[in-house]
């Protein structure tokens, strides 16, 4: 049984007098201890999905489990054991942090809350490890700072620090290195790696920078998103060493990976949720579309194995 398992997910957002559709039929799982990284260009809905997965949006159709439960049935006492076991790390950190709190305490409120650590050395002897444990030391020079005197690699420790401190299964980690320096993001990932694989927790990594997905989900499974759907999914190697999708190929293409055979999408211009094209959302910018098949019939993600999945006419057909 999957940690978390999604069937048909959609989401559905008002929008003047009617309503738009952002998600549109996910279907994946990810299992205790691993990471699937999602991957896609800004606006195509990942960060609605990471929130639907952390419980701070609600599904408008399909099914949610977690633990092999429906989300939406959680009982009181069910939904806060959820919530100590599933976290987010947003994105900014310069907006994630208090800046009227110390360290120590943003920390420690976790602990004291749903813990119940009240005694202080403890709190102390508590905080200072997972200060430790996402590589804050010496960790006298950073437990009575605020937020103000840190950078932003160092608050966006803070900011794993805080989540870690309620022993969670499973992170929803949204572009967490996007608005740090370059210099350290490989740094701040190698640590959550390293997180991993002391404490088993799963990630879902969310990020449209696939040589950071790549790097980060090496070891595991990623997802290609396009226009609120999953396009492609699978181990990460074989996807990088072999696409499918053309829209897969044509990001990987874009990557300028050195002996990447060339492949472009026909234009530029991404079709809008308000107005998507019948059949294949990408069939008005596929060079291998099919006329009568992409853009009539929409294509499902379908297994053809080897742990790969696509959303495509073309292997269909084959």
């Amino acid at each position: 049984m999957s940690l978390i398992e999604v069937r048909d997910l959609t989401k559905t957002f008002p929008y003047k007098n009617s309503t738009v559709t952002i998600l549109r039929g996910i279907n994946l799982s990810i299992e205790e201890g691993e990471t699937l990284c999602v991957v896609g260009e800004s606006g195509c809905g990942k960060t609605t999905f990471g929130k639907i997965l952390a419980g701070l949006h609600s599904c408008s159709g399909g099914s949610y489990r977690y633990d092999g439960q429906e989300v939406n049935t959680f009982t009181k006492k069910q939904s806060v054991s959820f919530r100590r076991n599933m976290q987010l790390i947003h994105q900014n950190p310069y907006e994630s942090l208090n800046p009227s709190s110390m360290v120590f305490d943003m920390i420690s409120a976790p602990l004291k809350h749903h813990r119940k650590i009240r005694n202080f050395s403890e709190l102390y002897r508590e905080t200072a490890a997972l200060l430790e444990m996402v590589g804050l030391t010496p960790v006298e020079d950073f437990i009575d700072k605020y937020p103000t005197y840190l950078s932003g690699g160092q608050r966006q420790r803070v900011s794993i620090a805080r989540v870690l401190s309620m022993n969670p299964k499973s992170i929803v980690v949204d572009e967490a290195t996007s608005m740090i320096d370059t210099s350290m993001r490989i740094s701040l990932l190698d640590t959550l790696k390293r997180i991993q694989r002391e404490l088993k927790v799963s990630y879902l990594y969310i990020t449209h920078d696939l040589a950071l997905g790549r790097y980060f989900a090496w070891e595991h499974r990623l997802a290609v998103m396009y226009l609120g759907q999953i396009v492609e999914l699978g181990p990460t190697p074989k996807l990088i060493g072999d696409p499918l999708h053309p829209y897969t190929k044509a990001i990987l293409s874009a990557g300028d990976i050195e002996g990447r055979e060339s492949y472009d999408l026909k234009g530029v211009d991404i079709p809008s949720f308000h107005a998507l094209p019948p059949g294949c959302s990408l069939s008005p910018r596929c060079p291998q579309m099919i006329e009568g098949v992409c853009t009539v019939t929409e294509p499902v993600l379908s297994d053809i194995g080897d742990g790969r999945w696509v959303s495509c006419h073309l292997y269909r057909e084959e």
